[in-house]
């Protein structure tokens, strides 16, 4: 690509740390996207040997950017677009005995359904 930059938030969707554009922008709103070690806003300009750095509930990852893509590509080219230079990435603990279901036992309850979308939020994966 020529660009001397490309916006955060299109380079954060086009490397696949993000699922739809709207998803990168908002969480480069929200703070969970860092560019150099600081909050940004989208519109911020990424040009190559910037650190990103992404964070998803626990899990965080910090990359530096290799080549500037402004158009999404396949998972082998975008991982080819920066480089890991962190990652933490928590264990799984063991599942909690009520969020697994007997095989057969039907389908969840109201009730059981909130207890198992609070327990995610409490990991940070919803």
């Amino acid at each position: 690509m020529s660009a001397a930059s490309v916006r955060l938030d299109a380079w954060v969707w086009a490397v696949r740390m993000a699922k739809t554009r709207t998803a990168a922008t908002d969480a480069v709103k929200a703070g969970r996207v860092k560019l150099e070690g600081a909050a940004a806003k989208p519109s911020a300009k990424v040009s190559v040997g910037d650190r990103v750095e992404v964070r998803r509930g626990t899990w965080r990852l910090e990359v530096e950017v290799v080549e500037l893509r402004s158009k999404r590509v396949g998972a082998p080219l975008a991982e080819a677009s920066y480089r890991v230079i962190a990652e933490d990435r928590p264990e799984r603990g063991p599942t909690a005995a009520w969020a697994v279901r007997e095989r057969g036992a039907g389908r969840p309850t109201k009730r059981d359904r909130r207890r198992l979308d609070q327990w995610r939020r409490d990991l940070g994966e919803g």
